[in-house]
């Protein structure tokens, strides 16, 4: 078997098996495709799955090194996303095809710094919210239901696969929410009446009845709402407000972090209402908070 049709499979396993979206199978692709072309040219032969399994931890850093000096070289962060890929192409080939490479465990990828959160302000935050209902185009419900999940992640700090997620049995909803977030770690999240009044002007607007088990975010079509819907009202919107390109649905999750903090909240508390596993994590929101005591502080003191 050639590196290539090992390859082909291992998209056909990521694709059929682990339900891989299209973006991530063409990132893996083009990695694993680029990877093989410089082993080929590197060896100057043909790849086959058995001198996959013996490609050394120095070929695999001539590859990074390859990738950095290309014409259009990587970023750091490209560059551990690249390497990320071809693990994960190894780990099948160790587990489906028999051809294990104990090098690949060698190779560590370039350190990435996190950038810190790009939250918007709380008045961009409320206008993203508010500005649903002032368009004529949309119907009432639609808009209403718009609010409503933008109002979830702000006022709840929920990522948008946890908003979508919610029953129509959820609603009304409580005082608080039990909320199964990434690694299946749960997280009890308190609701603000603002959030529990958008939802219940959404259901009274909504033109269908919805289970109690089915999704409380409903499609034109009746559908679940997808991801996708939400983040291309928000793109929308960016352009209506006149936003950054930072100011995405996640960036709402940001916001309801670094204005709690900005009140006076303290991080661990932040950290359990976000569902961070680490609270490092959580500490990139001081980053934020101080920059905006900096910029108050150059534009009023007077010596400044």
């Amino acid at each position: 078997m050639t590196a290539r049709e090992a390859l082909a499979l291992w998209l056909e396993h990521l694709a059929h098996e682990r339900r891989s979206s299209p973006r991530t199978l063409e990132a893996y692709g083009f990695a694993a495709s680029r990877y093989i072309g410089f082993l080929e040219q590197h060896r100057g032969e043909v790849i086959s799955l058995a001198i996959l399994g013996e490609v050394t931890a120095g070929e695999i850093r001539a590859w990074l090194a390859h990738l950095r000096q290309w014409e259009r070289p990587l970023s750091p962060r490209s560059l551990s996303q690249a390497l990320s890929a071809i693990r994960t192409f190894h780990s099948f080939l160790d587990r489906r095809l028999g051809a294990p490479n104990a090098a690949i465990a060698l190779v560590r990828g370039p350190r990435v710094k996190p950038g810190a959160p790009r939250p918007v302000s709380e008045d961009q935050a409320r206008g993203m919210i508010a500005e649903p209902g002032l368009d004529p185009d949309r119907e009432a419900w639609e808009a209403a239901r718009d609010e409503a999940v933008l109002t979830l992640l702000y006022g709840c700090g929920l990522r948008i696969s946890e908003a979508l997620s919610l029953k129509r049995s959820d609603a009304p909803l409580p005082d608080s929410l039990r909320i199964l977030g990434k690694g299946s770690k749960t997280r009890i999240v308190p609701v603000l009446p603002a959030v529990r009044e958008a939802i219940e002007a959404y259901l009274a607007e909504a033109p269908f009845a919805i289970a109690p088990d089915e999704p409380l975010f409903r499609a034109k079509r009746g559908g679940p709402l997808s991801p996708r819907h939400v983040q291309a009202t928000v793109q929308n919107l960016r352009s209506r407000l006149g936003l950054p390109v930072s100011a995405t649905p996640h960036a709402l999750r940001h916001s309801f972090a670094t204005h709690l903090l900005g009140a006076g909240a303290d991080l661990r508390s932040i950290q359990e209402l976000l569902g961070h596993a680490s609270l490092s994590t959580t500490q990139r929101y001081t980053q934020v908070d101080a920059a905006a005591l900096l910029s108050a502080y150059s534009k009023a003191h007077p010596h400044a």
